[in-house]
């Protein structure tokens, strides 16, 4: 964990509720986790977890970082890619490896493509499914040629730790 001064406002995404919110330039804020190209930060000002998009790093005095865009391999791979780089702020591992997302479509849509994705969540009393979905759904949308996404989070049937794969297992340290 590293505490920093915000360089500027920033906007980020209130964990769980998702509701965007300005965080102002001068607030001290603390890095709790940086994956997936996005920075989770608590904010003692607000009382708080936030999630900073890695397009705004730069307010926390790191590297800005480009939304993930799959250049190569067909479009189904890009999608599994970036969904890939979409966390749970409290476990180190995606939402594919831990063995969240049930399922992925990609359609027509007026524009482009669309994509339909189910996912769930490793309990159903967690507050994060909104946050995780939202994550999800902007990644989605920022791939080439995606006009629409939905990322519906289901609980059927329910998760457990045997859909994890064996890399989150080993990121898990359940070997």
């Amino acid at each position: 964990m590293e505490t920093v001064k915000l360089g500027r406002d920033v906007e980020a995404v209130q964990i769980p509720a998702g509701h965007t919110v300005t965080l102002e330039k001068g607030w001290d804020v603390t890095i709790t986790q940086s994956l997936g190209g996005s920075y989770t930060v608590q904010v003692p000002m607000l009382g708080g977890l936030f999630r900073i998009a890695g397009g705004d790093a730069d307010a926390i005095g790191k590297e800005v970082v480009s939304a993930p865009t799959a250049a190569s391999g067909d479009l189904e791979q890009q999608i599994w890619s970036a969904l890939k780089t979409c966390y749970d702020p409290e476990i180190p591992v995606n939402i594919v490896d831990l063995g969240l997302v049930y399922d992925m479509r990609v359609g027509d849509a007026p524009g482009g493509r669309r994509v339909d994705v189910k996912m769930t969540l490793t309990a159903p009393g967690c507050g994060m499914g909104g946050a995780i979905a939202s994550d999800a759904r902007q990644k989605l949308l920022s791939l080439p040629g995606i006009a629409d996404a939905e990322v519906e989070v289901v609980w059927d049937p329910p998760w457990s730790p045997q859909m994890i794969s064996p890399e989150g297992k080993e990121r898990l340290g359940m070997n």
